[in-house]
């Protein structure tokens, strides 16, 4: 964990890529750079996975792309780690941002099942940041 003390941890967690073949692109990524995959779920355009690219920092990959090209690029969200997500989206709001989702626990994958707290907000420029915090004992 970070040491950014306003958002409780720090660092970037994962960077999220909208894609349009779902299967290449992980391809690429795996086979290509060498990221290795540590959750998936969903299926068909709902499919996705995320992949360690070897620190710790995941590249998550959703299926469902349109095939466009997209003038500022496929990546839509960047999520930054925090051991309190509560207290990191207070920060953000008292800076400017707007929540766009609460904070919530969900589970991601099914192979192992992981639990973890997340929240969206969106900065000040439109841009859309994710704290996402691992509350369970396979730590994202």
């Amino acid at each position: 964990m970070g040491t950014n003390a306003k958002i409780g941890g720090g660092g970037f967690h994962h960077v999220a890529l909208r894609a349009n073949d779902f299967d290449a692109t992980v391809k690429f990524y795996t086979e290509g750079l060498g990221f290795v995959e540590k959750n998936n779920w969903g299926e068909g355009n709902k499919r996705a996975v995320l992949l360690d690219s070897g620190d710790g920092n995941y590249m998550e990959v959703f299926a469902g792309g349109t095939g466009e090209q997209i003038p500022e690029g496929y990546f839509f969200h960047v999520a930054l780690r925090s051991n309190d997500v509560d207290g990191a989206v207070a920060a953000a709001v008292a800076a400017g941002a707007i929540v766009t989702v609460e904070p919530k626990d969900v589970i991601l994958g099914v192979n192992p099942p992981t639990p973890v707290r997340i929240a969206f907000i969106k900065g000040l420029n439109g841009e859309i940041i994710e704290f996402f915090q691992s509350t369970g004992e396979n730590q994202l």
